[in-house]
């Protein structure tokens, strides 16, 4: 009876345990309560880390392969599919509320035995990060912004639609630049006039950065392309910039002067109180424009993480 008792004190200690000392490589498919099957690959050693990608839809997969080793060094990542995107199936109910989207995250971190964790987020993953943490402050130990937008409005309107426009050219649909039509009718009145040609011009000055995400052939292995619809869902409207200086854990937010998809100003309206903001001149995938600057900024992060747990 004792031997059963230990062994269970020992089982709750290591899921509860918030970082891994041997390296991890599993995949998981978990269910969510509402039946929606999610992708999730637990990879890495370290402090147990959730990426939640943007997109909205882009997936986990292109971040994993292409910033994967550097990741891996310094957390246990937890790769996830959000619903309806790439390895993770399409809800049947069609639910992308941001309410059902935080409940998937805290089904999969209750599933792995995860007693808390850092987050870290791309571009859109902002948006989703700051969600969470409105809800479920308690089970987040920090958080890593990259190119990250908090406000959707202030990104679109203030930089990505005029950005786009100037993209265009004269044959910009007349919808888009018309002032009086609502921020969502404009950029839907834009979104087919941009294509493979152009659209990079948004999001980077260095085209092959941009490239090397799309050419990857598990774009082609994805299964679900619905995770989108989230775009145009009120709830993911907020301008969650005013909470930032409630969030009382440590903070790595990394921009560049070139990424107009989020603004490149974008940093100046955030006031988190401990906080490490480190801009370079590039456009919005800093991990692979500025590689050495990520990974420096990733270990001062840890270091500044260690310091403050103490």
């Amino acid at each position: 009876m004792k031997h059963l008792l230990f062994f269970c004190i020992l089982i709750a200690t290591l899921t509860s345990c918030q970082k891994t000392s041997t390296p991890v490589d599993k995949i998981h498919y978990i269910e969510t309560s509402d039946s929606c099957r999610l992708y999730v690959h637990v990879k890495g050693e370290g402090p147990m880390c959730l990426y939640l990608h943007g997109g909205p839809g882009s997936g986990s997969e292109w971040m994993k392969a292409l910033v994967g080793p550097v990741l891996e060094k310094r957390f246990t990542m937890v790769y996830l599919d959000q619903r309806g995107v790439c390895k993770s199936s399409i809800p049947a109910n069609d639910d992308y509320s941001f309410d059902r989207q935080i409940r998937d995250w805290e089904e999969v971190r209750e599933a792995l035995g995860i007693k808390e964790w850092l987050l870290m987020g791309h571009s859109w993953g902002g948006i989703l990060m700051m969600g969470y943490w409105q809800k479920h402050s308690e089970v987040i130990d920090g958080m890593i912004f990259l190119n990250c937008t908090l406000s959707c409005n202030t990104s679109m309107k203030g930089s990505w639609l005029p950005t786009a426009i100037e993209i265009v050219g004269d044959e910009v649909n007349p919808i888009a630049t018309d002032t009086t039509r609502t921020l969502k009718e404009r950029l839907r009145a834009i979104f087919p006039q941009l294509n493979d040609d152009n659209r990079w011009k948004l999001f980077t000055p260095n085209k092959w950065a941009n490239d090397t995400i799309g050419s990857w052939t598990f774009h082609k292995e994805c299964i679900a392309h619905d995770g989108e619809k989230a775009l145009f869902i009120d709830d993911y409207w907020q301008d969650f910039r005013t909470l930032t200086p409630n969030v009382n854990v440590p903070v790595l937010y990394l921009y560049g002067t070139q990424d107009y998809a989020v603004g490149p100003e974008h940093y100046k309206g955030l006031n988190f109180p401990n906080a490490i903001i480190r801009g370079a001149d590039c456009g919005h995938i800093i991990f692979l424009e500025e590689p050495t600057l990520f990974a420096n900024s990733l270990d001062e992060y840890l270091e500044y993480l260690s310091k403050f747990s103490n």
